[in-house]
Protein backbone atom coordinates (compact mmCIF):
# COMPACT_ATOMS: atom_id res chain seq x y z
CA UNK A 1 0.00 0.00 0.00
CA UNK A 2 1.64 3.23 -1.14
CA UNK A 3 2.00 5.90 1.57
CA UNK A 4 -0.32 8.42 -0.06
CA UNK A 5 -2.99 5.75 -0.43
CA UNK A 6 -3.02 4.39 3.12
CA UNK A 7 -5.61 6.79 4.45
CA UNK A 8 -7.64 6.72 1.23
CA UNK A 9 -7.79 2.93 1.39
CA UNK A 10 -9.08 2.91 4.97
CA UNK A 11 -11.67 5.56 4.12
CA UNK A 12 -12.70 3.93 0.85
CA UNK A 13 -13.33 0.64 2.64
CA UNK A 14 -15.79 2.38 4.94
CA UNK A 15 -14.00 2.29 8.29
CA UNK A 16 -14.32 5.98 9.13
CA UNK A 17 -17.40 7.62 10.64
CA UNK A 18 -16.09 10.60 12.68
CA UNK A 19 -12.64 12.13 13.24
CA UNK A 20 -11.41 14.81 15.60
CA UNK A 21 -8.98 16.25 13.02
CA UNK A 22 -9.23 14.73 9.55
CA UNK A 23 -6.19 16.45 8.04
CA UNK A 24 -3.85 15.44 10.86
CA UNK A 25 -5.18 11.89 11.03
CA UNK A 26 -4.78 11.54 7.26
CA UNK A 27 -1.20 12.79 7.53
CA UNK A 28 -0.41 10.41 10.41
CA UNK A 29 -1.80 7.36 8.65
CA UNK A 30 -0.07 8.15 5.37
CA UNK A 31 3.31 8.73 7.05
CA UNK A 32 3.13 5.52 9.10
CA UNK A 33 4.33 4.66 12.58
CA UNK A 34 1.18 5.62 14.50
CA UNK A 35 0.55 3.85 17.80
CA UNK A 36 -3.21 3.50 18.23
CA UNK A 37 -5.55 1.61 20.48
CA UNK A 38 -8.97 0.00 20.58
CA UNK A 39 -10.61 -1.26 23.76
CA UNK A 40 -12.51 -4.51 24.25
CA UNK A 41 -14.44 -5.27 27.42
CA UNK A 42 -14.26 -9.06 28.04
CA UNK A 43 -17.92 -9.51 28.98
CA UNK A 44 -18.01 -12.96 27.32
CA UNK A 45 -15.52 -15.71 26.51
CA UNK A 46 -15.77 -14.97 22.79
CA UNK A 47 -16.17 -12.01 20.50
CA UNK A 48 -18.74 -12.10 17.74
CA UNK A 49 -19.13 -10.77 14.21
CA UNK A 50 -20.25 -7.44 15.65
CA UNK A 51 -16.68 -6.96 16.95
CA UNK A 52 -15.09 -7.63 13.57
CA UNK A 53 -15.19 -4.08 12.22
CA UNK A 54 -12.75 -2.62 14.80
CA UNK A 55 -10.61 -5.76 14.65
CA UNK A 56 -10.32 -5.58 10.86
CA UNK A 57 -9.61 -1.85 11.02
CA UNK A 58 -6.72 -2.62 13.39
CA UNK A 59 -5.48 -5.34 11.05
CA UNK A 60 -5.56 -3.07 7.99
CA UNK A 61 -3.71 -0.30 9.84
CA UNK A 62 -1.10 -2.73 11.12
CA UNK A 63 -0.51 -3.92 7.56
CA UNK A 64 -0.08 -0.26 6.62
CA UNK A 65 2.81 0.08 9.08
CA UNK A 66 1.10 1.16 12.30
CA UNK A 67 1.22 -0.34 15.78
CA UNK A 68 -2.03 -1.51 17.39
CA UNK A 69 -2.67 -1.78 21.10
CA UNK A 70 -5.59 -3.98 22.09
CA UNK A 71 -6.80 -3.00 25.54
CA UNK A 72 -8.76 -5.61 27.46
CA UNK A 73 -10.93 -3.87 30.00
CA UNK A 74 -10.17 -5.94 33.06
CA UNK A 75 -10.78 -2.83 35.13
CA UNK A 76 -13.51 -1.07 33.14
CA UNK A 77 -15.54 -4.27 32.74
CA UNK A 78 -15.98 -4.26 36.51
CA UNK A 79 -17.81 -0.94 36.07
CA UNK A 80 -19.77 -1.52 32.85
CA UNK A 81 -20.01 0.83 29.87
CA UNK A 82 -23.48 2.43 29.62
CA UNK A 83 -22.94 3.47 25.97
CA UNK A 84 -25.66 2.05 23.77
CA UNK A 85 -27.23 0.17 26.68
CA UNK A 86 -30.73 0.64 28.05
CA UNK A 87 -29.95 -1.15 31.30
CA UNK A 88 -27.00 -1.85 33.57
CA UNK A 89 -24.60 -4.55 32.40
CA UNK A 90 -24.08 -7.72 34.42
CA UNK A 91 -21.15 -7.31 36.81
CA UNK A 92 -18.55 -10.06 36.37
CA UNK A 93 -15.99 -11.32 38.88
CA UNK A 94 -12.28 -10.67 38.37
CA UNK A 95 -11.71 -14.38 37.68
CA UNK A 96 -14.40 -14.40 34.96
CA UNK A 97 -12.96 -11.27 33.38
CA UNK A 98 -9.42 -12.65 33.40
CA UNK A 99 -10.51 -15.97 31.87
CA UNK A 100 -12.49 -14.18 29.15
CA UNK A 101 -9.53 -11.89 28.40
CA UNK A 102 -7.22 -14.84 27.73
CA UNK A 103 -9.68 -16.28 25.21
CA UNK A 104 -10.11 -12.92 23.49
CA UNK A 105 -6.34 -12.67 23.04
CA UNK A 106 -6.28 -16.03 21.24
CA UNK A 107 -8.97 -14.76 18.88
CA UNK A 108 -7.18 -11.46 18.22
CA UNK A 109 -4.04 -13.40 17.25
CA UNK A 110 -5.87 -14.63 14.14
CA UNK A 111 -6.10 -11.06 12.85
CA UNK A 112 -3.13 -9.20 14.38
CA UNK A 113 0.58 -9.99 14.47
CA UNK A 114 1.74 -9.87 18.10
CA UNK A 115 5.26 -11.12 17.37
CA UNK A 116 8.15 -8.97 18.52
CA UNK A 117 6.86 -5.48 19.23
CA UNK A 118 4.40 -5.29 16.33
CA UNK A 119 1.29 -5.15 18.55
CA UNK A 120 0.51 -5.00 22.26
CA UNK A 121 -2.16 -6.70 24.33
CA UNK A 122 -2.67 -4.91 27.65
CA UNK A 123 -5.14 -5.24 30.52
CA UNK A 124 -6.23 -1.91 31.96
CA UNK A 125 -6.69 -3.64 35.32
CA UNK A 126 -2.90 -3.19 35.62
CA UNK A 127 -3.39 0.50 36.44
CA UNK A 128 -7.08 0.79 37.34
CA UNK A 129 -7.59 -1.83 40.05
CA UNK A 130 -5.23 -0.28 42.59
CA UNK A 131 -6.09 3.37 41.93
CA UNK A 132 -6.31 5.56 45.01
CA UNK A 133 -9.82 6.99 44.68
CA UNK A 134 -9.10 10.29 46.41
CA UNK A 135 -5.98 10.91 44.33
CA UNK A 136 -7.82 9.90 41.15
CA UNK A 137 -10.64 12.38 41.80
CA UNK A 138 -8.14 15.12 42.59
CA UNK A 139 -5.80 14.48 39.65
CA UNK A 140 -8.26 13.35 36.96
CA UNK A 141 -11.80 14.10 38.08
CA UNK A 142 -11.12 17.82 38.27
CA UNK A 143 -10.93 18.00 34.46
CA UNK A 144 -14.50 16.72 33.94
CA UNK A 145 -17.70 18.76 34.07
CA UNK A 146 -20.90 16.94 35.04
CA UNK A 147 -23.11 19.32 33.04
CA UNK A 148 -21.16 18.39 29.91
CA UNK A 149 -21.15 14.65 30.66
CA UNK A 150 -24.93 14.40 31.07
CA UNK A 151 -25.39 15.91 27.61
CA UNK A 152 -23.86 12.77 26.08
CA UNK A 153 -26.41 10.67 24.22
CA UNK A 154 -25.50 7.52 26.20
CA UNK A 155 -26.15 9.23 29.52
CA UNK A 156 -29.28 11.08 28.33
CA UNK A 157 -30.82 7.80 27.16
CA UNK A 158 -30.30 6.17 30.54
CA UNK A 159 -31.33 9.18 32.60
CA UNK A 160 -34.65 9.31 30.76
CA UNK A 161 -35.49 5.74 31.80
CA UNK A 162 -37.04 4.75 35.11
CA UNK A 163 -34.03 2.71 36.28
CA UNK A 164 -31.75 5.68 35.61
CA UNK A 165 -27.95 5.61 35.53
CA UNK A 166 -25.92 4.21 38.42
CA UNK A 167 -23.05 6.24 39.85
CA UNK A 168 -20.88 3.21 39.13
CA UNK A 169 -21.53 3.56 35.38
CA UNK A 170 -21.19 7.34 35.53
CA UNK A 171 -17.50 6.80 36.34
CA UNK A 172 -16.89 4.81 33.14
CA UNK A 173 -16.02 7.81 31.00
CA UNK A 174 -13.38 8.97 33.47
CA UNK A 175 -11.74 5.55 33.49
CA UNK A 176 -11.71 5.22 29.69
CA UNK A 177 -10.24 8.71 29.38
CA UNK A 178 -7.61 7.76 31.95
CA UNK A 179 -6.74 4.67 29.89
CA UNK A 180 -5.93 6.93 26.94
CA UNK A 181 -3.78 9.15 29.16
CA UNK A 182 -1.82 6.17 30.51
CA UNK A 183 -1.21 4.78 27.01
CA UNK A 184 -0.21 8.23 25.76
CA UNK A 185 2.39 8.54 28.52
CA UNK A 186 3.72 4.97 28.50
CA UNK A 187 3.60 4.02 24.82
CA UNK A 188 3.26 7.25 22.87
CA UNK A 189 -0.24 6.23 21.80
CA UNK A 190 -1.97 9.26 20.29
CA UNK A 191 -4.95 7.78 18.45
CA UNK A 192 -7.94 6.00 19.97
CA UNK A 193 -10.49 4.25 17.77
CA UNK A 194 -13.85 2.69 18.52
CA UNK A 195 -17.48 2.38 17.54
CA UNK A 196 -19.38 5.60 16.94
CA UNK A 197 -21.24 5.14 20.23
CA UNK A 198 -17.85 5.70 21.89
CA UNK A 199 -17.32 9.16 20.36
CA UNK A 200 -17.95 11.04 23.61
CA UNK A 201 -15.76 8.71 25.69
CA UNK A 202 -12.89 8.93 23.21
CA UNK A 203 -13.07 12.72 23.02
CA UNK A 204 -12.97 12.80 26.83
CA UNK A 205 -9.58 11.11 26.63
CA UNK A 206 -8.37 13.55 23.97
CA UNK A 207 -9.40 16.45 26.21
CA UNK A 208 -7.82 14.91 29.31
CA UNK A 209 -4.47 14.53 27.54
CA UNK A 210 -4.63 18.14 26.35
CA UNK A 211 -5.69 19.59 29.70
CA UNK A 212 -3.47 17.54 32.00
CA UNK A 213 -0.33 17.12 29.86
CA UNK A 214 -0.61 19.71 27.12
CA UNK A 215 -0.40 16.82 24.65
CA UNK A 216 -2.14 16.25 21.33
CA UNK A 217 -4.16 13.13 20.68
CA UNK A 218 -6.85 12.17 18.19
CA UNK A 219 -10.18 10.34 17.97
CA UNK A 220 -11.59 8.21 15.17
CA UNK A 221 -14.80 6.20 15.18
CA UNK A 222 -16.22 3.45 12.99
CA UNK A 223 -19.81 3.33 11.75
CA UNK A 224 -22.30 1.27 13.74
CA UNK A 225 -23.23 -1.33 11.15
CA UNK A 226 -26.61 -2.79 10.40
CA UNK A 227 -27.46 -5.10 7.54
CA UNK A 228 -29.37 -3.85 4.52
CA UNK A 229 -32.52 -5.42 5.95
CA UNK A 230 -32.11 -3.35 9.12
CA UNK A 231 -30.86 -6.19 11.33
CA UNK A 232 -28.01 -5.91 13.80
CA UNK A 233 -24.64 -7.00 12.41
CA UNK A 234 -23.74 -10.52 13.50
CA UNK A 235 -27.22 -11.45 14.72
CA UNK A 236 -29.32 -14.31 13.35
CA UNK A 237 -32.57 -15.95 14.38
CA UNK A 238 -30.59 -18.42 16.48
CA UNK A 239 -28.47 -15.73 18.17
CA UNK A 240 -25.04 -14.16 17.81
CA UNK A 241 -22.46 -15.37 15.28
CA UNK A 242 -19.42 -16.01 17.49
CA UNK A 243 -15.75 -16.08 16.50
CA UNK A 244 -15.17 -19.10 18.76
CA UNK A 245 -15.60 -22.31 16.76
CA UNK A 246 -17.12 -24.03 19.81
CA UNK A 247 -19.95 -21.52 19.90
CA UNK A 248 -20.42 -21.02 16.14
CA UNK A 249 -18.97 -23.78 13.97
CA UNK A 250 -16.86 -22.82 10.92
CA UNK A 251 -19.66 -24.20 8.74
CA UNK A 252 -22.29 -22.00 10.45
CA UNK A 253 -19.89 -19.06 10.23
CA UNK A 254 -19.45 -19.68 6.50
CA UNK A 255 -23.23 -19.89 6.08
CA UNK A 256 -23.74 -16.55 7.81
CA UNK A 257 -21.66 -14.81 5.13
CA UNK A 258 -22.94 -16.77 2.14
CA UNK A 259 -26.49 -15.86 3.17
CA UNK A 260 -25.69 -12.14 3.16
CA UNK A 261 -28.23 -9.80 1.67
CA UNK A 262 -27.28 -9.03 -1.95
CA UNK A 263 -27.07 -5.34 -1.05
CA UNK A 264 -24.45 -5.97 1.64
CA UNK A 265 -21.97 -8.11 -0.30
CA UNK A 266 -19.65 -5.41 -1.63
CA UNK A 267 -19.66 -3.54 1.70
CA UNK A 268 -18.82 -6.73 3.59
CA UNK A 269 -15.97 -7.50 1.17
CA UNK A 270 -14.40 -4.10 1.85
CA UNK A 271 -14.76 -4.27 5.62
CA UNK A 272 -14.16 -7.92 6.41
CA UNK A 273 -11.59 -9.19 3.90
CA UNK A 274 -8.10 -8.16 2.82
CA UNK A 275 -8.84 -8.32 -0.90
CA UNK A 276 -7.94 -5.19 -2.87
CA UNK A 277 -10.82 -2.80 -3.52
CA UNK A 278 -10.20 -3.06 -7.27
CA UNK A 279 -10.56 -6.85 -7.13
CA UNK A 280 -13.69 -6.56 -4.99
CA UNK A 281 -15.36 -4.40 -7.62
CA UNK A 282 -14.62 -6.98 -10.31
CA UNK A 283 -15.91 -9.87 -8.18
CA UNK A 284 -19.14 -8.09 -7.26
CA UNK A 285 -19.70 -7.01 -10.84
CA UNK A 286 -20.04 -10.61 -11.97
CA UNK A 287 -22.08 -13.58 -10.67
CA UNK A 288 -23.47 -12.68 -7.24
CA UNK A 289 -23.70 -16.29 -6.05
CA UNK A 290 -20.02 -16.74 -6.82
CA UNK A 291 -19.23 -13.44 -5.07
CA UNK A 292 -20.96 -14.66 -1.91
CA UNK A 293 -18.99 -17.90 -2.00
CA UNK A 294 -15.74 -15.94 -2.21
CA UNK A 295 -16.86 -13.63 0.61
CA UNK A 296 -17.81 -16.57 2.83
CA UNK A 297 -14.55 -18.37 2.07
CA UNK A 298 -12.31 -15.35 2.69
CA UNK A 299 -14.00 -14.38 5.97
CA UNK A 300 -13.98 -17.96 7.24
CA UNK A 301 -10.33 -18.41 6.27
CA UNK A 302 -9.33 -15.33 8.28
CA UNK A 303 -11.25 -16.39 11.38
CA UNK A 304 -10.86 -20.18 11.33
CA UNK A 305 -8.00 -20.96 8.97
CA UNK A 306 -7.73 -22.30 5.43
CA UNK A 307 -8.48 -25.94 6.29
CA UNK A 308 -11.77 -25.12 8.03
CA UNK A 309 -12.71 -22.73 5.22
CA UNK A 310 -12.10 -25.47 2.65
CA UNK A 311 -14.30 -27.91 4.59
CA UNK A 312 -17.05 -25.34 5.09
CA UNK A 313 -17.06 -24.52 1.38
CA UNK A 314 -17.22 -28.20 0.45
CA UNK A 315 -20.11 -28.76 2.86
CA UNK A 316 -21.97 -25.74 1.53
CA UNK A 317 -21.55 -26.84 -2.07
CA UNK A 318 -22.86 -30.33 -1.27
CA UNK A 319 -25.83 -28.86 0.55
CA UNK A 320 -26.58 -26.64 -2.41
CA UNK A 321 -26.55 -29.69 -4.70
CA UNK A 322 -28.73 -31.70 -2.30
CA UNK A 323 -26.02 -34.20 -1.32
CA UNK A 324 -26.18 -33.98 2.47
CA UNK A 325 -26.14 -37.47 3.99
CA UNK A 326 -22.35 -37.92 4.11
CA UNK A 327 -21.49 -34.46 5.44
CA UNK A 328 -19.65 -34.08 8.74
CA UNK A 329 -19.43 -30.32 8.88
CA UNK A 330 -23.05 -29.23 9.24
CA UNK A 331 -24.39 -28.61 12.79
CA UNK A 332 -25.38 -31.86 14.51
CA UNK A 333 -27.30 -33.06 17.55
CA UNK A 334 -27.06 -36.56 18.98
CA UNK A 335 -30.22 -38.27 20.20
CA UNK A 336 -30.48 -41.81 21.55
CA UNK A 337 -32.73 -44.29 19.77
CA UNK A 338 -34.79 -44.69 22.94
CA UNK A 339 -35.40 -40.94 23.29
CA UNK A 340 -36.27 -40.66 19.63
CA UNK A 341 -39.27 -42.97 20.14
CA UNK A 342 -41.08 -40.25 22.10
CA UNK A 343 -40.14 -37.26 19.93
CA UNK A 344 -42.27 -35.81 17.15
CA UNK A 345 -40.97 -33.84 14.21
CA UNK A 346 -41.94 -30.69 16.15
CA UNK A 347 -39.65 -31.75 18.98
CA UNK A 348 -36.80 -32.38 16.55
CA UNK A 349 -36.97 -28.88 15.07
CA UNK A 350 -36.92 -27.39 18.59
CA UNK A 351 -34.19 -29.73 19.90
CA UNK A 352 -31.98 -28.93 16.92
CA UNK A 353 -32.33 -25.19 17.54
CA UNK A 354 -33.84 -24.56 14.11
CA UNK A 355 -36.98 -23.35 15.91
CA UNK A 356 -37.19 -21.74 19.32
CA UNK A 357 -40.56 -23.28 20.22
CA UNK A 358 -43.16 -25.77 19.04
CA UNK A 359 -45.42 -22.92 17.97
CA UNK A 360 -42.65 -21.58 15.72
CA UNK A 361 -42.13 -25.07 14.31
CA UNK A 362 -45.87 -25.38 13.59
CA UNK A 363 -45.80 -22.07 11.71
CA UNK A 364 -42.78 -23.25 9.73
CA UNK A 365 -44.55 -26.47 8.75
CA UNK A 366 -47.78 -24.69 7.82
CA UNK A 367 -45.75 -22.33 5.62
CA UNK A 368 -44.15 -25.35 3.87
CA UNK A 369 -40.73 -24.30 5.14
CA UNK A 370 -39.84 -27.46 7.11
CA UNK A 371 -38.10 -30.39 5.46
CA UNK A 372 -36.96 -33.82 6.64
CA UNK A 373 -34.50 -35.74 4.48
CA UNK A 374 -35.29 -33.44 1.59
CA UNK A 375 -39.07 -33.91 1.79
CA UNK A 376 -41.53 -31.25 2.94
CA UNK A 377 -43.06 -32.03 6.34
CA UNK A 378 -46.79 -32.62 5.98
CA UNK A 379 -47.70 -33.74 9.51
CA UNK A 380 -46.40 -32.28 12.76
CA UNK A 381 -47.20 -35.53 14.58
CA UNK A 382 -44.72 -37.69 12.67
CA UNK A 383 -42.63 -39.72 15.13
CA UNK A 384 -38.86 -39.20 14.97
CA UNK A 385 -38.06 -42.92 14.82
CA UNK A 386 -39.94 -43.23 11.54
CA UNK A 387 -37.77 -40.55 9.93
CA UNK A 388 -34.34 -42.17 10.39
CA UNK A 389 -32.38 -42.69 7.19
CA UNK A 390 -28.88 -44.20 7.25
CA UNK A 391 -28.60 -43.62 10.99
CA UNK A 392 -29.51 -39.94 10.88
CA UNK A 393 -32.22 -37.39 10.13
CA UNK A 394 -31.52 -34.34 7.98
CA UNK A 395 -33.65 -31.33 8.95
CA UNK A 396 -33.94 -28.23 6.83
CA UNK A 397 -35.46 -24.85 7.58
CA UNK A 398 -36.30 -22.89 4.46
CA UNK A 399 -33.89 -23.22 1.57
CA UNK A 400 -30.50 -23.00 3.25
CA UNK A 401 -30.48 -23.86 6.97
CA UNK A 402 -29.65 -27.51 7.69
CA UNK A 403 -29.19 -29.57 10.84
CA UNK A 404 -28.28 -33.24 11.20
CA UNK A 405 -29.76 -35.44 13.93
CA UNK A 406 -27.43 -38.36 14.63
CA UNK A 407 -28.97 -41.39 16.26
CA UNK A 408 -26.56 -42.44 19.01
Amino acid sequence: MQNKKKYDSIKQRGFIQQQSDEKEIEKMINEGGVTFYVGFDPTADSMHVGHLLPIMAMAHLQRAGHKPIAIIGGGTTMIGDPSGKTEMRKILSRDEIEANGKKLLEQLKRYLDFSGDKALFINNADWLINLNYIEFLRDVGKYFRVNEMVKMEAYKLRLAREEGLSFLEFNYQLLQAYDFLVLFERYGCNLQMGGDDQWGNILAGVDLIRKSKGGTAYALTFPLLTTASGGKMGKTESGAVWLDAKRTSPYEYYQYWINSDDRDVEKFFKLFTFLAVEDISKICGQDLRNAKEILAYETTKITHGEKEADQAREASQKLFSGNVEDLKNIPTTKISANDLESLTVLDLFVTSGLCSSKSEARKLISASGAYVNGQSVESESQIGASLVKNGSIILRKGKKTFHKIIIA
